[in-house]
């Protein structure tokens, strides 16, 4: 799972706090309630898991649950991929 958090966290690093410093996003954060990603930014996220994690998420599955923070964002790939914690 670490493996999947360190991209995960790369990619939202890079691209919407435009930063390398890993201080910079606390891996609880609500993405919506912090205002670090909006509804279109979701589906950028949503893509990038898709395609980096080859997973497909279906729309029953698109809840803040699974994608509202890096560890429900690692914590939702591992499920789809089978991965245990």
């Amino acid at each position: 799972m670490e493996n999947i958090r360190k991209k995960v966290r790369s990619f939202l690093l890079g691209n919407y706090l435009f930063t390398e410093d890993e201080s910079a996003l606390d891996n609880d954060v609500s993405f919506l309630e912090s205002g670090l990603v909006d509804s279109t930014g979701m589906m950028e996220v949503i893509f990038f898991i898709e395609e980096t994690f080859s997973i497909s998420v279906d729309d029953v599955e698109m809840v803040p649950e699974n994608l509202d923070s890096v560890e429900n964002l690692v914590a939702f790939v591992a499920r789809k991929q089978g991965v245990a914690a």
